[in-house]
């Protein structure tokens, strides 16, 4: 797996939302989804290498997909 540097959660959302998630809902966590993936970001800065890959795991996009939409 690729190394991802540690990603601010506000910077991932901006991402994910250019991927076509939006924000469900928000709280300690900020939950998104595309209709058919539920993704949940927790509000960390910045959030580890290993749970960012996980989450971008989650929403079924690569990694290298992810770095180019940041």
């Amino acid at each position: 797996m690729p190394k991802l540097p540690g990603v601010n959660h506000q910077r991932a959302v901006k991402a994910f939302e250019k991927a076509g998630f939006r924000i469900a809902r928000q709280g300690k966590h900020i939950t998104m989804t595309n209709g058919e993936r539920i993704i949940t970001i927790p509000r960390a800065n910045p959030i580890d290498d290993y749970t960012m890959s996980g989450i971008i795991r989650d929403a079924g996009i690569s990694i290298d997909k992810f770095k180019a939409l940041l």
